[in-house]
Order: C-alpha cells, then sequence, then structure tokens
C-alpha cells in the first residue's frame, strides 16, 4: 500500500485531517514516511543545509558556544546537543573547531536529538570516535548544563493552518475528491490560541500555528535558564508571522505539497515569537532575533573565508567563494534564516547576538 492510499483511507475513515497530521504521516510514517525511508540531504537528495554549504556554519557556531562555556566558568561537565542533526555534519564541524579549546571536549557530552533511523545510522559514521548519544524526546536531555544548536529543526515540525471568518476561524484541512487529496476548510470556531490575531487580521488571512514547538523551546529553555549554557536556533522565518507558508520541495525544487506524500520534503517558516515568549516563560533569556548574514559576519565568516582561500586555487576557490555569499547575502540565506540566542539570564548571549 503506498501511503497516499493508506491517507486516503483514514480520511475516508475519520474525516478530513489538518495539516499538521498531514504532515506527521507524511514525515514519520514507519514505512512510508520521507524521513524514516531515506537521507534527504545533500546535492543527490532534496535539499541542501547550511552545514552542507560550508565547514565555515559549524566551525564558527562552534566557537561560539565554546566561547559562552568559558565566559560561564567552563563547567566541568554539559551537555554538547542538536536537534535534528542531519548527516551530522554540523556537529562533527563544530567538534573539529572546538578540539582546542581547553578542556571543551573532556567535559562534554555529546547528545542527539534524532527520529529517523536512517539519519541516525549516518550520524553514527559522520561522528565516529565522539561516542554521541541518541535521544527520542527532549524532555530526555540530562539536567546539566546545556550548549545548543538547531539548525532547521523548527521549520520540519508540523503546523496546523487557520482562516479567519468573522470572529473565529476555520482550519484549513486535507480531504479527498475522486481519488485525490484535497484543500478545504472546516466550520467556524473560536481558537483560544488565536485570541490576540484578532487585533492583527483581517477576514481571509491565514495565520500557521506550531503547537509542537512550544514544549521543546520549553525544556530546553529550562534547562539552560537553570543549570546555564547557550542556544543557537537557525531557521527560516521571521517574528509574528502571518499567510500560508506550508512548502514541499522534491529534487531541490518546489512542488505541490499534497501531490507526493512521503516522497517530498514538507516544511513551514518558523514563528520567532511563540518561540521566544515560550523561552521567558521558563525563566530563560532570549537574544535579539538576528539575520544569518550579520550574525555570520559577526563571528568573523568573511575572515575565515579569506584565509581558506589562500589554501585554495580553481574550482575549489570559486565553490568557497560561492558558499561564502550563500550563506551571507541578503538575496540569498543571509535575510531569509533568522538566528535566535538562548541564555541564562546573569549571562550575556551566545557571540554574534545581543540582548
Amino acid at each position: 500500500m503506498t501511503l497516499k492510499k493508506h491517507l486516503l483511507e483514514r480520511i475516508a475513515q475519520d474525516g478530513p485531517m489538518s495539516v499538521a497530521d498531514y504532515t506527521t504521516e507524511c514525515m514519520l510514517h514507519p514505512t512510508h514516511g520521507y524521513y524514516t525511508t531515506r537521507d534527504p540531504l545533500g546535492v543527490k537528495g532534496d535539499f541542501v543545509t547550511a552545514p552542507e554549504i560550508s565547514q565555515m556554519f559549524g566551525e564558527l557556531i562552534g566557537l561560539a558556544l565554546a566561547q559562552s562555556w568559558q565566559d560561564q566558568g567552563h563547567p566541568e561537565h554539559f551537555v554538547l546537543a542538536e536537534l535534528g542533526p542531519g548527516r551530522g555534519t554540523l556537529m562533527a564541524d563544530i567538534l573539529r573547531a572546538t578540539a582546542r579549546v581547553p578542556g571543551f571536549h573532556d567535559a562534554a557530552e555529546v547528545v542527539l536529538f534524532e527520529a529517523s533511523p536512517t539519519l541516525r545510522a549516518i550520524q553514527a559514521k559522520t561522528l565516529k570516535g565522539h561516542e554521541p548519544r541518541w535521544i527520542g524526546s527532549v524532555a530526555d536531555l540530562p539536567e546539566a548544563p546545556l550548549y545548543l544548536v538547531a539548525n532547521e529543526f523548527f521549520d520540519a515540525l508540523p503546523v496546523r493552518q487557520f482562516v479567519r471568518d468573522g470572529n473565529g476561524w476555520r482550519e484549513r484541512l486535507i480531504g479527498s475528491e475522486d481519488g485525490a487529496l484535497t484543500w478545504g476548510l472546516g466550520p467556524q470556531a473560536e481558537q483560544v490560541a488565536l485570541k490576540d490575531r484578532l487585533n492583527d487580521t483581517k477576514d481571509g488571512d491565514l495565520v500557521e500555528l506550531c503547537a509542537a514547538a512550544i514544549p521543546i523551546i520549553t525544556v530546553i529553555a529550562g534547562r539552560i535558564g537553570t543549570h546555564g549554557g547557550g542556544g543557537v536556533i537557525v531557521d527560516y522565518g521571521d517574528w509574528h508571522s502571518q499567510g500560508d507558508t506550508f512548502q514541499a520541495v522534491q529534487a531541490h525544487e518546489h512542488c505541490d505539497p499534497l501531490a507526493m506524500p512521503g516522497k517530498a520534503d514538507l516544511t513551514a517558516h518558523v514563528d520567532f515569537e511563540p518561540l521566544a515568549l515560550a523561552t521567558r516563560a521558563a525563566g530563560c533569556a532570549h537574544s535579539r532575533l538576528t539575520s544569518q548574514g550579520v550574525f555570520l559576519e559577526r563571528l568573523g565568516i568573511t575572515a575565515r573565508a579569506q584565509a581558506l582561500a589562500t589554501q585554495l586555487d580553481g574550482p575549489k576557490h570559486d565553490e568557497l567563494v560561492a558558499a561564502h555569499r550563500r550563506l551571507t547575502h541578503p538575496e540569498e540565506m543571509g535575510n531569509l534564516f533568522k538566528v535566535l540566542g538562548l541564555y541564562p539570564s546573569p549571562s550575556s548571549p551566545p557571540p554574534g547576538l545581543e540582548p
């Protein structure tokens, strides 16, 4: 049975499903899910993330976390964690860049939050010798100082979509017609979580909610606020978002999210505002939301690129220049991607970020 047939049968039995339920099925179905059946990253996959573009990205984030660790008195034991580590490239770059920071590796316990068995196997090979430990829930993060990175993690969490209708909302749902998956709207209803959005929306406006993100950021912020540490969250999105950002990517091209369930990557832009509010509610401080380009420039990516360029020529040199541009230029990833830092209130935010 294909995933599409499974979804059509579920809809026939239970009725239309939310975007969140559809996304969860497409991404994590045990036998047909996108993440459970493949390695989606890289040129041969469906998309490329910043760590796959250049080693500079992970190196600079690693050194920023190490600086935060030193600034907070270099605790003798801490958790170095990543959410959704992909192939393990980012963590490998972090560990390589911090290898010469005295005491950092001796104090670090590497913990990875990853749901995909396929990607866990790849991460184990990439990080061989570092003895990472995998967890299936952020609640399993040890009660210890936490230095964490999450790159393109929150965009993969399922969202629900609601369309304004008078003083209520109608949920955007996925149903079926003539053997095809189709879009529709549920009945009008009050949505407590969207009460404040009645002030800045009009009839027909669409707002997305990512309920799954709040428990995750709450645990992370609680660990950092209680035990110390720092977090660097990098993702595409903005503050107080509005509009339909649900999208599918296959072979580096955008496609219809309903066309090939389980065969394409499904994501939505991150609304950083509720993440920040949940961070504060958990007793942790957060930085200003900063564009990725500005963040990396503050960390010295241009100087790092220039140093690497002296060792390269020809196509390799051109690839480095292109990678620097792609990561930092406003018309590429520089402005689309944003960075939010987490840190304990008495301390300063991770380098490259402002209170």
